[in-house]
């Protein structure tokens, strides 16, 4: 008599994929960088208007939490309007109509940005813009 053997099922055992996936998943993750980063740390006021469009020259005067002054990147000695001044006259040689654009966080005190505001006007730059982060409704 012959005697029939069972076979055996064969079964792929998934776990360890499973494993290895989330393990790759977490890596990227944290790996990964979703938000651009800058040196100046600004919290810009909120309004319900559109982005600006991206014009090809620019100055940016931004003023931190702190009541410190950049322009276009670079820290200023102190926060006179005489400082800001000397430091806008030579990006101005160009041309006159530049945009500037005065990027203030949120919680700056008043006086800051009205001192960027002062300088911007005793120059004659009349092509002036207030950055801000358009608010969720």
């Amino acid at each position: 008599m012959l005697r029939r053997t069972k076979k055996k099922e064969v079964a792929i055992n998934l776990t360890p994929l499973i494993d290895v996936v989330f393990l790759l998943l977490i890596f990227f993750m944290v790996s990964t960088s979703f938000t651009r980063e800058t040196q100046i740390k600004i919290e810009l006021p909120k309004a319900n208007v559109d982005k600006l469009k991206a014009e090809p020259e620019i100055i940016e005067i931004s003023i931190d939490k702190e009541g410190r002054i950049f322009v276009n990147g670079k820290g200023l000695a102190n926060a006179q309007v005489d400082t800001l001044k000397r430091a806008l006259t030579p990006l101005l040689e160009k041309d006159k109509n530049l945009p500037v654009i005065i990027s203030a966080d949120a919680n700056v005190a008043y006086q800051a940005v009205v001192t960027a505001m002062d300088a911007t006007s005793q120059l004659g730059i009349t092509n002036l813009k207030m950055a801000t982060q358009r608010s969720e409704e």
